[in-house]
């Protein structure tokens, strides 16, 4: 329970009973089992009506469940003969950002994704998946070896934002991001991008410039946390839950303006309640948009690129 979200406790707690029950049952060798699908109908009812309506704001707090998969979980339930490559070949390694080669459907690929921890020691390693600059230029140096090598790149994006510390800013965060979205915006070779938890400001588009870009049915996209764009607009981070549910960040909102190219289902209840049912949902959004992107001629697909992110948006001349 410890690790269940506040809006689910009325569920968790009739699931509970109906264990308590179950057990009780057995122990005693009396027949309760009328009244155990009577509970097990009711909690059905309740975790439709829970799950079928979320909030904004419940969904972040699903976006950033510390058992949601993480990319080394996508890596090893999708692809087979994956290398780990290290380093920007100028500063040092991230370990905010896992990259690296693999097979996916006996397909050659570069693959790369925020990466947070499963406790706390790691996420502090990690920074709890907040890169920094030398992070993004370890993918852009595999990026452009994909291209080289005409392999497709496939980005996971989960992270709140790029780690914003002082370090950061001497090393060029924000050239390290721009250069991203450059590049890959020209980038002769598929690319296709997963929000699979928070997609937070610009460390999460250095990832995202892609020519399928999906998101999760409970991640998050969005220029700003729920908690800072309180900060700034009311003066009180407190407010998140209000921010989240004004700023229209949730899978369904993004999709509905055109940002991203589809919504992957999750299980009832997220993520993080079966890991292999999602990974398996993703890989297969990802193997048939691979497949359709390999017919394309380069030349062509990067113009659909090009035309797809320029026509984001609307807007009216002054």
């Amino acid at each position: 329970m410890a690790n269940d979200l506040m809006f689910e406790k009325p569920l968790v707690e009739l699931q509970k009973k109906i264990e308590e029950l179950r057990s009780f049952s057995e122990q005693s060798g009396l027949d309760f089992s009328e009244e155990i699908r009577k509970l097990e109908e009711k909690a059905d009812s309740l975790a439709s009506h829970l799950y079928d309506d979320l909030s904004p704001w419940q969904r972040t707090q699903m976006a950033r469940h510390s058992e949601r998969p993480t990319t080394l979980d996508y890596i090893k339930g999708m692809c087979t003969d994956f290398l780990e490559l290290h380093g920007d070949r100028a500063f040092g390694d991230d370990q905010a950002i896992v990259a690296g080669i693999a097979k996916l459907d006996g397909i050659p690929v570069t693959i790369m994704g925020h990466q947070k921890g499963r406790d706390t020691k790691e996420n502090i390693a990690r920074r709890w998946g907040m890169a920094q600059p030398e992070g993004y230029r370890k993918t852009l140096r595999l990026m452009k070896q994909a291209e080289k090598f005409r392999r497709p790149v496939i980005c996971f994006i989960d992270t709140s934002g790029a780690y914003p510390g002082i370090a950061s800013e001497e090393r060029g965060i924000g050239e390290a991001i721009a250069r991203n979205l450059l590049e890959m915006a020209a980038l002769k070779t598929p690319i296709i991008c997963v929000v699979t938890g928070e997609g937070g400001s610009g460390g999460a588009l250095a990832l995202g410039i892609g020519d399928r870009v999906y998101m999760l049915e409970n991640s998050i996209y969005g220029v700003i946390s729920p908690e800072g764009a309180a900060a700034l607009l009311w003066k009180d981070s407190g407010q998140a839950q209000r921010a989240a549910d004004t700023m229209k960040i949730s899978a369904d909102h993004i999709h509905s303006f055109g940002v991203v190219d589809g919504v992957i289902k999750e299980p009832e209840g997220g993520a993080h309640k079966d890991n292999e049912a999602t990974i398996a949902n993703v890989r297969e959004t990802i193997v048939t948009a691979l497949r359709e992107l390999l017919e394309i001629p380069t030349d062509v697909l990067v113009e659909q690129r090009y035309q797809k992110f320029k026509n984001m948006g609307h807007y009216a001349n002054g």
